[in-house]
């Protein structure tokens, strides 16, 4: 069932720090749960439709909550329903971030959400933490709170009373997958272990992460005040726009490229270089230029991911 009160009190709370000159972009879930809550489906039905059929349905109510909650609060809000195919293509993902910064150059709240309608399974974000980190970095944001109902990683259990809130992560920090695995807690489709992996990476792109506890009431401004009981990712140095969109690739290359060992040697060396056609041995996959290609050498082993200068064809044209 959806929590309305939880609800209320987070558009309150990214009220306030939009009244601080905070852009703000809210990637929500709750279709699903709206829709179920409104119509009744037979369990004959398949649960890949019946999933389908709640989603259409609650989606509408769950953007019609925040519209009415946003403008009692004077604020105007524009809903953004995305895939992954929005990520793969490049067209699609520079068409989605100019969107979503034009939105927040106009004062309006983005409320980003998967498509829950037309994602199949195979194509679908393991969470929104996933999708929210994805969006983090296509607007190069400074920081990316993701919210749960506890206040972070924990040494073990978070219900254990001997576990202690792991309060910083930097580049230094053990791996905490260790702890995570531990605990029996589990939060959404990707569980904790997905906010601890999006964290990682966006922390590794120069985006400050937060993971914290959605249910407390205050905690957006107690994160911005550095006050809040969470776990932070130190960031590291920003990347590039374009290294941003290809660190998220692994899941969203449009093809495959293999190269010699030539190649491989000159893309490891000191000297910056572009993967030239005569490197390449063999491709595979429908992809055109500015898509996400990942590059395995000759023994098949994956050495990096690259944007495509040229498309299928005329790369065909140019092999070797």
């Amino acid at each position: 069932m959806p929590d309305f009160s939880r609800i209320k009190s987070l558009c309150s709370q990214v009220n306030s720090l939009k009244n601080k000159g905070k852009k703000v972009i809210l990637v929500t879930s709750g279709a699903v749960a709206f829709g179920r809550k409104n119509i009744h489906l037979q369990d004959k039905i398949n649960p890949v439709l019946k999933k389908q059929i709640w989603a259409a349905n609650g989606q509408i109510a769950l953007i019609n909550t925040y519209q009415k909650l946003f403008a009692d609060l004077g604020h105007s809000i524009a809903q953004v329903l995305v895939t992954k195919e929005d990520f793969r293509d490049r067209k699609h993902y520079l068409h989605m971030k100019n969107c979503l910064e034009g939105l927040l150059s106009l004062g309006i709240i983005p409320v980003v959400n998967e498509n829950d309608t037309v994602a199949i399974t195979e194509l679908m974000f393991t969470d929104n933490d996933e999708l929210a980190s994805l969006t983090a970095a296509m607007v190069n944001a400074d920081a990316l709170i993701l919210l749960t109902n506890v206040n972070g990683i924990y040494t073990g259990p978070p219900e254990d009373t001997n576990s202690m809130l792991i309060e910083k992560v930097d580049q230094q920090s053990q791996d905490l997958s260790n702890f995570i695995q531990a605990s029996k807690s589990s939060f959404g489709r990707g569980g904790m272990l997905t906010k601890l992996n999006m964290a990682k990476k966006s922390a590794n792109l120069g985006i400050e992460v937060f993971i914290a506890n959605g249910k407390k009431e205050g905690i957006l401004d107690e994160i911005l005040d550095r006050r809040a009981q969470c776990t932070r990712f130190e960031p590291s140095p920003v990347k590039h726009s374009p290294k941003k969109w290809l660190a998220h690739g692994e899941q969203y290359y449009k093809g495959e490229i293999k190269i010699n060992d030539g190649a491989e040697k000159a893309l490891f060396s000191n000297k910056i270089s572009s993967l030239l056609p005569v490197g390449v041995v063999s491709f595979s996959g429908d992809f055109e230029k500015g898509d996400i290609l990942r590059i395995v050498n000759e023994s098949g082993k994956r050495i990096g991911l690259g944007r495509a200068e040229y498309g299928m064809k005329s790369l065909g044209e140019k092999i070797g």
